[in-house]
């Protein structure tokens, strides 16, 4: 009985190895030779041409569009797609399949947990390789090295990044007496102490918080535009000693002591209820957030607007497609990965409500001159090209994940009034340590 690429794509939450389905696979663009030298590294086998290329992807990304966009266009191939959850559950997921030596044929891995994967590069091909000299040149340099392993190899193609925004609310804005054009918003908060400063003045006028919560859009967009931040050019952990950290950290307490944050834990359902409510007007809108506010607050329409973050530049997310060294058709998999990832694709991707673009060539009057009526006149693909062009690589490691979810749970637990800011720094440093791997505790 045919499949049809709809029902083939279609999201299954779970974590067993997706169930395979009867597929042609199309030549891939990779040159045979080097994709015989890859599979003869790794001790692959050829794929069997009666099974789908099994996808594993984390959930809230679209990719399910994506993948039945390739398949209207490639009617011969098969795809199974298994949404296994959060980021972190489908990087969980990944370390225990690749240590089961069960792991899908493709994979989607969120920028924060790429590093862990890094240091495991050999359990994954050299997509160098199949991709062929220059086609590096293509991508963002510091979302190209981030895939990149000392010894040169390249595990990931960047699929998208993040950037850095704010989105406000225009009419609360103006409900407390503060301008609310974009250019004159951001003009009020060149630094962060003044985006506080800025806040205290909000709350004075106005029955709403000034923002959503410190962690995320205070700590999390003012620790990402550090040039340092928990592993320095070495590879050593620096993240209980980095003053900027603790700058970031300390930053976000004085604007919870300040009482501007309405305490929403970012993606929980009260913080979704409190942003369609106007509770807030204030919250951080990296590229794949806009999505995330239209979805849960669509009766706001008009009353958004876009604007840059204190000192403008920094990057919240992005993502690499990647192919495991025990998958079973690694050139469907990359015939998938060539298609799906060029500038054009990425920059429709986009366009659709996607994150940016991670390729170089769309950064000019494509995206420059996006906007969306959602958010008002706001120039959103300007300000989102601002923040990301002057971007500078930062070094990570395998363990940033497991930090940042430190740092953001003492946070979080201070605004809930379970933790005393007072104790909160040495209890994210002690959460971190315990939970650090074995080789990277000191």
């Amino acid at each position: 009985m045919a499949v049809s690429p709809r029902r083939v794509a279609e999201a299954r939450f779970r974590t067993a190895r997706p169930r395979a389905t009867r597929h042609r696979a199309r030549a891939a663009r990779a040159s045979s030779a080097a994709l015989a030298g890859a599979l003869t590294l790794t001790g692959c086998s050829a794929p069997a041409a009666e099974d789908a290329v099994s996808f594993w992807s984390f959930t809230g990304i679209q990719q399910g569009a994506q993948v039945e966009r390739y398949l209207a266009a490639n009617p011969g191939a098969r795809i199974d797609l298994s949404e296994i959850g959060t980021s972190g559950e489908t990087a969980d997921a990944l370390t225990a399949a690749l240590a089961g030596g069960r792991p899908p044929d493709l994979v989607l891995i969120q920028g924060e947990d790429l590093p862990r994967f890094v240091d495991a590069e050999q359990h994954f091909l050299d997509l160098g390789d199949l991709a062929g000299d220059g086609y590096g040149d293509q991508y963002l340099p510091w979302a190209w090295d981030a895939a990149t392993t000392p010894s040169g190899k390249v595990i990931g193609i960047p699929t998208d990044v993040g950037g850095m925004a704010l989105a406000y609310r225009a009419d609360l804005f103006q409900e407390a007496g503060l301008p609310t054009e974009p250019e004159a918003v951001s003009a009020l908060w060149p630094t962060w102490d003044a985006f506080v400063e800025v806040g205290t003045r909000f709350v004075a006028g106005s029955d709403a918080a000034f923002v959503d919560n410190v962690s995320t859009t205070v700590f999390v967009n003012a620790s990402n535009q550090l040039p340092v931040k928990y592993y320095d050019e070495s590879g050593d952990l620096i993240h209980d000693s980095n003053p900027g950290i603790r700058q970031a950290f300390e930053l976000s307490l004085a604007a919870h002591e300040a009482g501007i944050s309405a305490g929403a834990g970012a993606f929980t359902p009260g913080w979704q209820a409190a942003m369609a409510r106007g509770d807030f007007a204030v919250m951080a809108a990296p590229s794949w957030m806009l999505r995330v506010i239209k979805s849960a607050a669509p009766t706001t329409s008009g009353r958004w607007r876009v604007t840059s973050v204190p000192g403008v530049a920094g990057n919240w997310g992005g993502s690499y497609l990647a192919i495991p060294a025990g998958s079973r058709h690694p050139e469907a998999a990359w015939d998938y990965i060539a298609e799906t990832q060029t500038p054009n694709s990425q920059l429709e991707h986009f366009a659709d409500g996607g994150p940016l673009p991670a390729t170089r060539a769309p950064y000019g009057d494509d995206i420059a001159a996006f906007a969306d009526p959602f958010f008002g006149d706001s120039r959103i693909g300007g300000i989102l090209t601002d923040s990301i062009l002057d971007m500078r690589a930062v070094r990570q490691g395998p363990a940033t994940a497991t930090i940042n979810a430190a740092f953001l749970q003492a946070l979080t637990a201070v605004e809930q009034g379970s933790l005393d800011a007072g104790a909160s720094w040495q209890s994210a440093i002690a959460a971190a340590q315990v939970a650090l791997p074995s080789s990277s505790r000191r």
